[in-house]
């Protein structure tokens, strides 16, 4: 898998840019990746330095719209927090 296929999407919410001052991100990731292949990942496509990542398993919630149900997309999402010397990440900097 090449960087780009690890790194799904960003997570956009408020729980995550509460993250951004302190150079914590969230992104959608392969459910194949682990924490290595993310780290290296994000440090090649962003260019900075990582110092930690926590990946979860997200379940897909249950929806009802009138009778039918199902089930949201499941997926895993990684928490990734940058060294104090490193940059920032451009895209999020912007959000706020």
């Amino acid at each position: 898998m090449t960087a780009q296929d690890i790194i799904i999407r960003p997570v956009l919410t408020e729980k995550s840019n509460d993250g951004v001052a302190i150079k914590r991100y969230v992104f959608m990731v392969d459910p194949r990746a682990d924490k290595v292949q993310v780290k290296a990942a994000v440090e090649s496509i962003f260019d900075v330095q990582v110092e930690s990542v926590n990946v979860i398993n997200v379940r897909g919630k249950l929806k009802r719209q009138g009778r039918t149900q199902g089930y949201t997309s499941k997926g895993k999402k990684a928490y990734v927090t940058l060294k104090a010397e490193s940059k920032a990440i451009p895209f999020f900097e912007t959000l706020s």
